[in-house]
């Protein structure tokens, strides 16, 4: 299962990764914003076209992958749109909860049936579920609009997994990348339609410190290059294991837990994660049962 080091891989760079955005960024992400950001940073990828056999599909694939790349910024606004209205400890456990649920159901259907998963995986998927869900879990009231978004961005990025599989299937990995991203190119074009999105780009000034621009630069890299481990991984595993990627997001969190309390002492203002006995208690339970399911999955 070469897949399975690949995503842990790409879930320890995530966790770096989202440790230094909370640093840098402060307040929630304008989604359309954002979206438009990722979607125009996503043409980078382009510069390896000449270097990777980059190659032009057939008409049906090419629709596939530029669809894949459209849904995955409606995903990632509807993601962003929950973090600006509703705290993070009510978004994040939501979607992580039910993605691999999407995911797993959008499997099967899209499989006509075939892609099941036996006993002892569907075992391994269970406590990796809980386990996520657990790592994130604040007890928070959750309401009913949060809860619409968070099914929401939770089933489009699942769509988004199951299409992209889908690509690789037919495609070479880095042609199939490329061209998803730029699908995700012509979908953030359309978010500059807005008056309040173009006004925010090409009239808001930002400027860092030159050391946090180096920090900032270097951590979208990092980002770049967990999200096309994440996609090789998705090209690598068998489409019944596709919902295991979901699901092993909760080892993102247990990589965030351990750096946190490395760091807790020596850098308090980057930790803002209260250490309490009882978070410690939750979070060692969601460790155990992650490391459970990957023992289970792994045998």
């Amino acid at each position: 299962m070469i897949w399975l080091a690949v995503i842990i891989f790409a879930y320890l760079i995530f966790a770096v990764t989202s440790l230094v955005d909370n640093y840098l960024l402060a307040g929630p992400p304008n989604p359309k914003s954002y979206s438009f950001y990722v979607g125009m940073l996503g043409m980078a990828v382009l510069v390896l076209a000449p270097l990777v056999g980059f190659s032009v599909p057939a008409t049906p694939q090419l629709l596939l992958a530029l669809l894949a790349g459209v849904i995955y910024i409606l995903a990632l606004f509807w993601f962003f749109k929950g973090l600006e209205h509703f705290e993070p400890s009510t978004i994040v456990p939501a979607i992580g909860g039910m993605l691999p649920l999407f995911t797993f159901t959008l499997v099967y259907f899209f499989s006509r049936g075939e892609a099941v998963l036996g006993t002892k995986e569907l075992f391994a998927f269970a406590l990796l579920v809980l386990g996520s869900f657990l790592i994130t879990f604040k007890k928070k009231r959750i309401s009913f609009q949060s809860l619409k978004i968070s099914i929401v961005a939770a089933f489009l990025f699942a769509l988004v997994f199951i299409l992209s599989k889908y690509v690789y299937l037919e495609q070479p990995f880095w042609s199939g990348f490329i061209w998803m991203r730029i699908g995700g190119f012509l979908a953030a074009l359309c978010f500059l339609l807005t008056k309040a999105v173009r006004e925010e780009i090409f009239l808001k000034k930002f400027t860092f410190q030159k050391k946090t621009a180096s920090l900032f630069l270097f951590n979208q890299g990092m980002g770049a290059g967990g999200f096309i481990l994440q996609n090789f991984a998705i090209a690598l595993a068998g489409l019944v294991y596709l919902p295991f990627i979901n699901a092993l997001q909760g080892v993102q969190y247990v990589f965030l837990f351990l750096i946190i309390i490395f760091l807790a002492r020596k850098f308090p203002r980057i930790v803002e994660e209260r250490l309490t006995k009882k978070n410690i208690l939750q979070k060692v339970i969601s460790i155990a049962l992650i490391g459970l399911g990957l023992v289970i999955l792994s045998l």
